[in-house]
């Protein structure tokens, strides 16, 4: 739908707009409707450019990382028990 969109769009510029300046245009609509779909597509998934980031940074986090020489829950690159750099996630 976009690309029939977009296509539509080019032919009627290119038709109304002298040749040089139609590709400046036909080219500065292109990028604006990438713009728009991506903000429409970052909408759509709940939040605006660092929205899966910005949602992690609050604290509530549901990930556990536990240590897979002996089982300690943690959050460091090293397991402070035992040393090992070897983690797994669990929920």
């Amino acid at each position: 739908m976009w690309l029939g969109l977009s296509l539509g769009i080019s032919l009627a510029i290119s038709f109304i707009v002298p040749f040089p300046y139609s590709l400046v245009v036909i080219i500065g609509v292109f990028i604006l409707l990438n713009f728009y779909m991506r903000k429409r597509m970052m909408g759509r998934m709940g939040g605006g450019m660092f929205g899966s980031m910005s949602s992690s940074s609050t604290g509530d986090n549901s990930l556990k990382y536990y240590c897979m020489g002996c089982g300690t829950k943690h959050k460091e690159a090293a397991c402070p028990k035992c040393g090992s750099k070897m983690k797994r996630v669990g929920s």
